[in-house]
């Protein structure tokens, strides 16, 4: 088993490389998959889903950190990290998503966010209403050469 850094009090659950486990698991520390999970599982603290690991189903926890294969409603409290051979496919719901390049994600993610942020006064603000700006766009010849002496740039 690879070492990750990521420790907490000591109370970990290993689904190992070559096991595979229908059901739910339920517990208070860190859950690593290195084998394969098709069913729930919930925890305060953190999932590492390993290279060879892969879980369907849904995940609830503290943090999950992945480079395995993912096909679930994730839910997590504190962040959702994605590892350069990590696939997740489905729902993420967590206030911090990182993603290394390599990772790929398919799905809907829900961080939380219920309205634009607030920035100083003309800052990508609305106008307000009955004050909306009008704004046209178009490329103009200025620099080309003249084709006719009464040619006109455009203004």
């Amino acid at each position: 088993m690879k070492k990750t850094g990521y420790m907490d009090d000591g109370n970990i659950t290993l689904l190992a490389k070559g096991v595979e486990l229908k059901g739910e698991i339920k517990v208070e520390g860190t859950v690593r998959i290195d084998g394969r999970l098709e069913g729930d599982v919930q925890t305060k603290g953190e999932v590492i889903v390993g290279e060879d690991g892969i879980v369907k189903g849904t995940i609830s926890a503290g943090s999950l950190i992945s480079s395995g294969r993912i096909k679930a409603t994730v839910t997590a409290t504190e962040r959702v990290q994605l590892l350069k051979t990590a696939t997740l496919i489905g729902e993420v719901h967590c206030p911090v998503m990182v993603m290394e390049e390599g990772a790929k994600f398919q799905g809907v993610s829900d961080m939380g966010a219920t309205a634009w942020p607030e920035g100083p006064k003309g800052a990508g603000q609305s106008t307000g209403p009955g004050r909306r700006r009008r704004y046209s766009f178009f490329a103009t010849a200025q620099n080309q050469p003249r084709s006719s002496p009464s040619a006109k740039p455009v203004a």
